[in-house]
């Protein structure tokens, strides 16, 4: 029994010394890895200093074009940017080879790998042959002439009918209103200034309107009337929901930063005054009326054409500081269409550029 006993705890010292060695293995060769990695680092940090050296002293090149700096300035400045780029490949390769310094005197794998995660990826193939370094960051475009924005519209919403005054309008002015939402590029016109810019996009125009006096929309073929309810409406609802496709001409200051990679033109916080138009599709029509019924509540949905128009176009303008502005735009085609009398649906609210 002792014998057995023997051979057993011998067995497990033997398997345990076994994997000892081999964790020890791995690990040496995990930390002879991270090394092989943090030496072609270093590599990868020369190539990307350069190409920000390239893009500085493009930038420069530009300055020079425009008549901003002399050809001596501008020498002078790009040696600047040259000893500067020099220097921070001497410190960021001292970096690196302080961490493999320490990985070998120490023989840990823990170190600092920030720099490898954030700025490159390496990767190696069989027997360290097809090695594969790509830079993670991103040089930033010297001169962005095109942004995006989300638009949101929203405010009180009617109809200019022929022969007919505003004031005798049918809608009621408080309960009808109108929402847009919708997004936008701006693209500056002029090369060095952003005085002037190109604003275009997609939007969903949702254009309701009210009739006063428990009236509301019947369709009889070809015709579109407002009539009186047989009762008293709680709420009458005409609501029209257009897909439209906006380009505006957009002027105002802007402030313009430059920095040694890039420049940028902010608008933030100044004037502007846009004018264009807008075309597309009407894309539904929906009819909502609430009342009672013999004693009952009855909600009423009726969703079809009405004789609306398919084909939506029209003018706007909007003048405002920063992302505010207040906005009116005005269908050009009649609401309702080869009727007697044209309506033009007409909206005033804030605008919102985010």
């Amino acid at each position: 029994m002792n014998t057995i006993t023997k051979i057993v705890v011998l067995l497990s010292l033997c398997f345990m010394s076994s994997q000892m060695n081999a964790q020890d293995t791995l690990k040496i060769a995990d930390n002879q890895f991270q090394i092989d990695k943090l030496e072609l680092l270093k590599e990868a940090i020369k190539n990307e200093e350069r190409e920000y050296l390239k893009v500085e002293v493009e930038a420069i090149n530009q300055r020079l074009e425009k008549g901003e700096i002399t050809e001596t300035e501008a020498e002078d400045l790009k040696k600047e940017a040259a000893k500067k780029r020099a220097l921070n490949i001497e410190n960021r390769l001292a970096i690196i080879d302080n961490k493999i310094a320490l990985m070998r005197r120490n023989g840990t794998t823990n170190y600092d790998a920030n720099e490898t995660k954030n700025a490159f990826s390496i990767s190696i193939g069989e027997g360290y042959r097809g090695i594969k370094i790509r830079s993670n960051k991103k040089l930033p475009k010297y001169d962005t002439r095109t942004t995006n924005e989300l638009l949101f519209a929203i405010g009180f919403n009617n109809a200019l009918i022929d022969g007919e005054s505003f004031s005798d309008s049918p809608y009621k002015l408080g309960g009808s209103g109108f929402v847009e939402l919708g997004w936008n590029w701006k693209t500056r016109i002029l090369k060095n200034s952003n005085f002037m810019r190109v604003k275009y996009g997609f939007s969903f125009q949702w254009n309701k309107l009210n009739p006063k006096d428990d009236q509301y929309f019947v369709q009889n073929g070809d015709v579109t009337t407002l009539e009186e309810f047989s009762t008293e409406l709680r709420k009458s609802e005409f609501r029209v929901t257009n897909l439209v496709f906006p380009v505006y001409l957009e002027f105002g200051p802007s402030r313009k930063l430059e920095r040694d990679t890039h420049i940028r033109y902010i608008n933030n916080n100044k004037f502007k005054f846009g004018i264009g138009g807008y075309a597309g599709f009407n894309i539904g029509t929906q009819q909502k009326l609430r009342y009672k019924e013999d004693g009952e509540n009855v909600k009423q949905k009726t969703r079809k054409d009405f004789n609306t128009s398919d084909f939506v176009y029209g003018l706007g303008a909007y003048v405002g500081i920063g992302e505010i502005s207040l906005y009116a735009k005005y269908d050009l085609n009649p609401m309702f269409k080869d009727q007697a009398v044209d309506q033009n649906n007409l909206s005033l609210g804030l605008r919102f550029d985010l």
